[in-house]
């Protein structure tokens, strides 16, 4: 359940696929935010502060395991039926020209959205996240085996991230933050899947369909979208290397690369501020541009 009040009054819309609980904050023009798997919008909460005063913020908790609300039980949860839910969710808001960010597996969606769905993106900013080979990163692999394969491993694995040493693990999240995240917060995290056993079916779902989806061509297609985009990369991550920004960065027509200093995966926890300002300037310019 994600929990920070910087996010703005939770919301929610009802989707064939289920309902999406959302925060939103600020007017201007609309940043829709993707988080990764195992993480809910909390993951914003510093980030949305800085750009809340020019842009309309909207934060919504998708379903990767630290939603509050389950999809209903029939919903396709797969990587590309998930950019399908995104897609909709975006029109049940009536939003257009849309700037989405997009962070770990929220970027993969992102890239979905922007050469399946475009009609609605204006933007595209990737920070550390999935795409072409790395979907998902190798690291995590053996973790995606074992939900596919193993009966009861999703739960083991839920379970055992209560503790912090397990957290702090490579192969779990000790390679995702380089600073310390509130006890909260990792309560917000994972939480959901350990008390709801939709949340986790969810999550599941969206494991398990990871190694037969297609989705990897949709950073193969990254020439489809022609409108600006803005790769801000940590150049520390040992697990969305530098080299993965760069391909991006080529595939994309009209994008630029954004080097992060000082942080890993989780650019959102580790360097919010200067996310917030590269996304800011990157805004403001391409609306001049564009004016």
């Amino acid at each position: 359940m994600s929990i920070s009040a910087a996010l703005g009054e939770m919301r929610e819309v009802k989707l064939p696929q289920g309902t999406i609980r959302y925060r939103e904050r600020g007017t201007g023009e609309p940043i829709v935010f993707l988080h990764g798997f195992f993480v809910n919008d909390d993951l914003w909460r510093k980030v949305v502060p800085e750009l809340a005063t020019d842009f309309r913020c909207i934060t919504p908790d998708w379903p990767l395991g630290s939603h509050e609300v389950p999809m209903n039980a029939a919903a396709d949860l797969s990587p590309a039926s998930v950019g399908q839910l995104v897609a909709d969710f975006l029109a049940a808001l009536d939003l257009n020209a849309v700037t989405l960010v997009g962070n770990d597996t929220g970027g993969g969606l992102c890239q979905v959205l922007a050469t399946e769905h475009p009609e609605r993106v204006g933007r595209l900013v990737l920070t550390n996240c999935d795409g072409f080979d790395y979907f998902p990163p190798p690291i995590f692999r053996p973790l995606f085996w074992g939900a596919v394969h193993v009966p009861g491993f999703a739960s083991f694995v839920v379970w055992v991230l209560r503790f912090g040493w397990v957290r702090g693990l490579p192969i779990a999240f000790g390679w995702l933050a380089k600073r310390p995240i509130e006890p909260e917060i990792w309560d917000s995290y994972l939480a959901p899947a350990r008390s709801n056993p939709g949340v986790l079916r969810d999550a599941i779902k969206y494991l398990r369909a990871v190694p037969r989806d297609h989705t990897l061509a949709a950073s193969s297609n990254l020439s489809r979208f022609a409108g600006p985009a803005l790769i801000a990369w940590a150049v520390e991550d040992r697990i969305f290397p530098l080299k993965l920004a760069e391909k991006l960065t080529e595939a994309l027509p009209n994008a630029r690369l954004a080097r992060i200093e000082d942080s890993y995966a989780f650019v959102p926890e580790d360097q919010p501020q200067r996310l917030a300002e590269l996304m800011a300037a990157f805004m403001h310019e391409t609306a001049e541009a564009r004016a």
